[in-house]
């Protein structure tokens, strides 16, 4: 028995690379750590996290999760949050609240949340029809993204459109599903902010970070980001700002669009430790996974100050279809400052996040090669 404050089970529902890495972060705090997981042998139970295997929206498995665990949060919110409510009634902590995974599940609820807030977004329309989707292509300019607005993630669901035949053709991919549309923002950069909000609703924020896109999925992440120190005060306030809205207690990513003006937008939230703060393993006071745990549980936040001066994380994706087989490490590991953290994944698929590289340096410069480099050399 655990006297230390905070110690007991921690329930994850998911048990992909996120839930491996709270586990590896809650293990050194005492805690046991179960998750709920499609398939046998997760991320998370390679590296000690107890699995009960079944799928996200299985309301049994749900409260067979929240038997065994103290305090409950997730990993991925693609789940079953009206199963999870239940559960928050019976007194069981569920973080964040699952009327903010509710929100977040649903993207037009997401954006009239925050434009009802007083967040800057992007302006965006609710599609019903064709017939408004046409209409809609024409107050936007003659460009703008058709999203769909349960269940995307990493780029599937959106998709640019600049013609009414465009139009036509992508209400037809997405036959059968509900839709937004959201106007084209000609952007300079992408940034993202991490923030934990805690039990008692106090709320700090990560430095605000650059991420890089290719194919609408994250491929690098560059800390702190190369902005102005205006850039940096508005995106933090605007980050911060976001979490004191939503509610329970946890680690959020706040993705936002920084625009030649100098305004910045949020994009989207993630109710969840986020790509975007995988760097903070190697170059923050406190990952963001462990104060995550931290938390959740009750326990007071970390700091979130940096311990060198730069990172850059990169994201290894598959590049084939086929079984999981690692080379080129040995040559990665070699460069200076370079970490890897491979997600015990298989089959390795085309795009498939199969783990990530960081590289720690004086400069942005430095940790961009050093960290490119490593990439190169390894091959999943």
């Amino acid at each position: 028995m655990y006297a230390m404050q905070g110690a007991g089970t921690i329930g994850i529902v998911g048990g992909g690379q996120l839930g491996r890495m709270l586990t590896l972060a809650a293990k050194p705090l005492g805690f046991e750590v179960i998750v709920v997981n499609p398939s046998s042998n997760s991320p998370a139970a390679q590296v000690g996290a107890e699995e009960i295997v079944a799928d996200l929206y299985d309301s049994a498995a749900l409260k067979k999760l929240a038997s065994r665990a103290d305090y409950i949060t997730i990993e991925i919110e693609h789940l079953n949050a009206t199963a999870l409510e239940a559960i928050s009634k019976l007194g069981k902590p569920v973080n964040p609240s699952p009327n903010t995974i509710q929100l977040i599940q649903d993207k037009l609820k997401q954006k009239n949340f925050l434009k009802k807030s007083g967040i800057s977004v992007s302006p965006f329309k609710e599609i019903k029809d064709e017939k408004s989707a046409q209409k809609i292509l024409n107050k936007f300019g003659g460009k703008m993204f058709i999203k769909t607005r349960h269940g995307a993630y990493d780029g599937r669901g959106n998709m640019l459109v600049t013609s009414p035949k465009e139009v036509t053709n992508a209400l037809a991919f997405f036959a059968g599903k509900e839709l937004y549309a959201e106007a084209y923002v000609p952007f300079v950069k992408e940034l993202a902010v991490m923030v934990a909000r805690d039990m008692k609703n106090n709320v700090i924020a990560y430095p605000v970070v650059e991420t890089i896109h290719d194919r609408n999925i994250c491929v690098e992440v560059q800390a702190p980001a190369n902005v102005s120190p205006l850039v940096v005060k508005r995106a933090t306030a605007l980050a911060k700002n976001v979490a004191k809205k939503l509610s329970g207690a946890g680690v959020f990513g706040i993705e936002m669009f920084l625009t030649k003006d100098g305004k910045v937008l949020v994009n989207e939230i993630a109710p969840r430790v986020h790509n975007s703060g995988h760097y903070t393993i190697e170059a923050s006071r406190t990952s963001q996974f462990e104060q995550h745990i931290r938390a959740i549980s009750g326990l007071p936040l970390g700091s979130t100050d940096m311990v060198v001066p730069a990172v850059v994380m990169i994201n290894i994706l598959g590049e084939r279809n086929g079984k999981t087989k690692v080379s080129g490490l040995d040559q990665a590991l070699g460069i200076r400052g370079i970490s890897t953290h491979l997600y015990g994944k298989s089959p390795t698929k085309v795009d498939r996040k199969m783990g990530h590289i960081t590289a720690i340096a004086d400069t942005l410069e430095t940790a961009r090669r050093h960290a490119r480099s490593a990439r190169a050399k390894i091959d999943l």
